[in-house]
């Protein structure tokens, strides 16, 4: 894995795609059967990882604002879900965009991706604990849900466990499919975003060997020239030089 660079136009044009490209994919979450109903599956964490390791991690958090912000009018939790993915997605893209930013090979990558999925669902855990569930706790009791909880796994008979039991390894086991789904598709996106540096580099290149060829075509013309001028002044020398022998 590298990263290519690119102008800041293109760059600006591919957060714009990566974010559009994270929103698709949140609207898009799917239940999974192994966890309560309200946990939902999606994939918009690819596209933001990807970003990261294409732009830069700055990129990354930028991209994961903007899906959130272009989600908030679809928004069933008064933005606080959306707040709350925002936060649990820069847990993941900045660590794992600081890690491959000093050590730019593939293995730096499945580091960064392996350390970022960690800390995301460690990261994970206040959130929930303080944020999330707290504001579900005005729609439904605490019990009821941790009851739903309960009907999977009876041990999980208080918030903490349920969260420990379930969010905790869902968020991880989301952030490694992302990681894998992102070293497989890196490579080929990351050519789509290439800067047109190399290009360009090779027009000013064949510009300079234009120029060059020019110069030298246009000195020895003036070669030819001076040599001309020079060979008629000899020869008028000659010729009065013979006019004065005579």
């Amino acid at each position: 894995m590298s990263t290519p660079k690119i102008s800041k136009t293109r760059y600006i044009v591919s957060i714009a795609l990566f974010s559009a490209l994270a929103f698709v994919l949140m609207v898009l979450e799917f239940h999974v059967p192994i966890v309560p109903s309200f946990l939902k599956f999606d994939f918009s964490e690819i596209p933001e990882l990807i970003g990261t390791f294409t732009l830069g991690p700055v990129a990354g958090v930028i991209i994961a604002l903007v899906k959130n912000l272009l989600h908030m009018p679809l928004s069933q939790t008064s933005y606080v879900g959306e707040l709350a993915n925002f936060l649990v997605a820069i847990s993941m893209v900045i660590p794992a965009g600081l890690i491959y930013k000093y050590k730019r090979t593939r293995l730096g990558g499945l580091i960064g991706c392996l350390v970022a999925s960690v800390v995301m669902s460690v990261v994970s855990l206040p959130i929930n604990l303080y944020i999330t569930y707290p504001f579900y706790f005005n729609f439904l009791p605490e019990e009821a849900i941790i009851n739903m909880y309960k009907a999977i796994v009876p041990q999980a008979d208080t918030l903490l466990k349920c969260l420990c039991i379930f969010n905790i390894p869902f968020t991880f086991a989301k952030g490694l499919i992302a990681s894998v789904i992102t070293f497989l598709v890196y490579k080929p996106i990351s050519k789509l975003i290439k800067d047109f540096h190399p290009k360009t580099k090779k027009k000013v290149a064949h510009t300079d060997e234009n120029t060059t060829e020019q110069t030298v075509e246009n000195v020895t013309e003036i070669t030819t020239d001076e040599q001309e001028v020079e060979l008629k002044n000899n020869e008028n020398l000659a010729t009065n030089n013979e006019q004065e022998l005579k």
